[in-house]
C-alpha cells in the first residue's frame, strides 16, 4: 500500500467502494464494489427482548472511542469459526489515522475493566460505513450496535453502511439493497452532516430510551421484537 494514505481511504468510501486484504498477513489490498450492500436502516434496528434486557440492565460499560487500536486488533484477531480476516497491518494502520483524523471511531464494551467487545467504523458526512465488530462475551457486539444506531440517530446520520449481510446482522434489521440504490443513498448522506458526538448524548442513558414505549429520537431507532 505505498503512497496510498488516509486520503485515498476516505475517498474510497466517499465513491462507494472500500478494501480488503486477501488474508491477515497479506501484503495486497484490492478494492470491494459488490453488487449487493448491506445497510442497516436507522430505524428499522431490530432488538429482541433478550437484547433489550441486556442493555437495559447496563450489563457493559459502554465507552466511545477510548481504545480504538484495541479494537481494530480484536476484529483482526482470529477466533473460532473466522481462523483469518481481511484486516492486515496495513490497513490496520490507515484506520488509525483516520482515527486521529476524527474520521473513524470505536464503540467498546468493557465489563469488570477489560474490553470485552466493540466495532469500528469511519465517519463521513451523514454516512458510517462499519467495519468489523468482535464480541468475547454475549451480545457484546450486539450491545455496542445499539449503542452505535442511538449515537447516529441522535446524531442526524442517514445511512449506516455494513458492507455485507451475514445472518447475525439479518438478525439485527440489515437489508440487502443494489449498488445503485447504495450510490443514491450514500450521495444524499455525504451532503449533509452528521454528528458522532451530539450535543446531550450519553451513552448511559441509551437503555432508558430502549425501556420507555414512546418518546426520544433515540427511541425511534430501535424495534424491539
Amino acid at each position: 500500500m505505498s503512497g496510498f494514505g488516509p486520503l485515498d481511504l476516505l475517498n474510497l468510501y466517499a465513491s462507494g467502494v472500500f478494501p480488503m486484504a486477501e488474508a491477515r498477513d497479506s501484503d495486497d489490498v484490492f478494492v470491494v464494489n459488490p453488487e449487493d450492500r448491506g445497510i442497516i436502516p436507522l430505524d428499522g434496528l431490530k432488538i429482541s427482548k433478550s437484547l433489550a434486557k441486556t442493555v437495559r440492565a447496563g450489563v457493559f460499560d459502554i465507552r466511545v472511542n477510548t481504545a480504538f487500536s484495541k479494537v481494530v486488533s480484536a476484529c483482526a484477531a482470529s477466533a473460532p469459526g473466522r481462523e483469518d480476516t481481511w484486516i492486515n497491518p496495513g490497513i490496520e494502520y490507515l484506520y488509525a489515522e483516520l482515527h486521529q483524523m476524527g474520521r473513524a471511531h470505536s464503540v467498546e464494551c468493557w465489563q469488570d475493566g477489560a474490553l470485552v467487545g466493540g466495532l469500528y467504523g469511519v465517519h463521513l458526512g451523514a454516512a458510517f460505513f462499519g467495519e468489523s465488530m468482535f464480541s468475547r462475551r454475549t451480545d457484546a457486539s450486539k450491545v455496542a450496535l445499539v449503542h452505535l444506531v442511538g449515537r447516529l440517530t441522535a446524531g442526524g446520520f442517514q445511512l449506516l453502511d455494513t458492507q455485507f449481510i451475514t445472518p447475525h446482522l439479518l438478525s439485527l434489521g440489515a437489508i440487502e439493497i443494489s449498488r445503485e440504490q447504495y450510490q443514491t443513498r450514500l450521495k444524499s448522506a455525504l451532503a449533509l452532516t452528521g454528528e458522532f458526538q451530539p450535543y446531550g448524548f450519553l451513552d448511559g442513558d441509551f437503555s432508558k430510551s430502549v425501556r420507555a414505549s414512546t418518546g426520544g429520537v433515540k427511541q425511534s431507532s430501535t424495534q424491539i421484537s
